[in-house]
C-alpha cells in the first residue's frame, strides 16, 4: 500500500466519524434545548399536520426565502438542488452493482456540478455587493463558499481536464466500507478534491452549515400556532 493510500484512508476514517458523531451530539443538543415560547412565524398553521406540510415545502422549495428575497432563493434553491444531484451521483462509487436509479440520473448529475458553482457564486457575491450583509459577513463565511466553490471545480477539473480512473476511485472507496484497502490513483485534481472533502467532512458538525439539520429544530418553523387553545409548556 502506497503512503498517499494510508494517508486517505486514516483520513476518511477520521473525517466520517468527526462528521457522525458530531451531527449526532449538535443534533442531541438542538433536541434537549428548551423552547420557552410560542413563536411560530405567521401565517402560521393551527395542526401538526400543517406544520407537516410547512416544513415540506421549506425544505423542498425554500418558501420563507423566496417570499423574502427572490434573486437570494434562486441563487439558493440552484445550489441546494445541483448538490442534491451531484450527491446522489456520487453513490455510483460506493454501490456494486449500481443501483439502476443512480445510473440513470449520470448524464444529469455531470452537469450540476456547473449549477452548484454558478448558485455558490451568486451566493458569494451577495456578500460583497450587499452592504448589509457584508457588513455581516465574517471570515469563516467566505471560507465556506470558497470551499464549496474548490470542490466544485476541482470536481470540474477530474472530468474535462485531468481524467481520473474512476473504476481505481470506486474500488478505494469500496475498500474503505469493507476495510479491504485498495490503490487510490495519485493524480493531483483528485487529491485536491478529495483533501477539501474530508475537510469539509470534519468542519460540517461546527460551522454555520449545520442549517441543515438546524432548521427542523427552529421552533419559529417547526410549532403548532395554538397558543389559544393549548398552554405551551417548556420542554426540558
Amino acid at each position: 500500500m502506497s503512503l498517499l493510500t494510508l494517508i486517505f484512508v486514516l483520513l476518511f476514517y477520521t473525517a466520517t466519524a468527526t462528521l457522525v458523531v458530531g451531527l449526532a451530539y449538535k443534533i442531541r443538543l438542538y433536541a434537549k434545548t428548551p423552547a420557552p415560547l410560542r413563536i411560530p412565524v405567521t401565517p402560521a398553521p393551527i395542526t401538526r399536520w400543517g406544520v407537516v406540510a410547512r416544513m415540506f415545502f421549506e425544505v423542498t422549495l425554500f418558501n420563507s426565502l423566496f417570499k423574502a428575497n427572490k434573486w437570494i432563493w434562486l441563487f439558493g434553491w440552484l445550489f441546494h438542488a445541483a448538490l442534491l444531484l451531484v450527491l446522489l451521483r456520487h453513490f455510483r462509487y460506493f454501490t456494486d452493482p449500481v443501483w439502476g436509479w443512480i445510473g440513470a440520473i449520470q448524464p444529469y448529475g455531470k452537469y450540476a456540478a456547473f449549477v452548484m458553482i454558478f448558485g455558490l457564486a451568486g451566493l458569494w457575491a451577495r456578500r460583497f455587493l450587499v452592504d448589509r450583509v457584508r457588513y455581516i459577513s465574517s471570515p469563516s463565511d467566505h471560507l465556506m463558499l470558497a470551499l464549496l466553490i474548490a470542490i466544485g471545480l476541482t470536481g470540474l477539473g477530474m472530468k474535462y481536464v485531468s481524467h481520473t480512473d474512476i473504476v481505481a476511485v470506486k474500488a478505494f472507496f469500496l475498500g474503505l466500507m469493507y476495510f479491504d484497502w485498495q490503490p487510490l490513483p495519485s493524480d493531483l485534481f483528485l487529491v485536491i478534491h478529495l483533501s477539501l472533502v474530508v475537510l469539509l467532512m470534519i468542519i460540517f458538525p461546527f460551522s454555520k452549515l449545520l442549517h441543515a439539520p438546524g432548521l427542523f429544530f427552529s421552533p419559529t418553523r417547526t410549532q403548532v400556532d395554538n397558543a389559544r387553545e393549548k398552554r405551551h409548556v417548556v420542554g426540558l
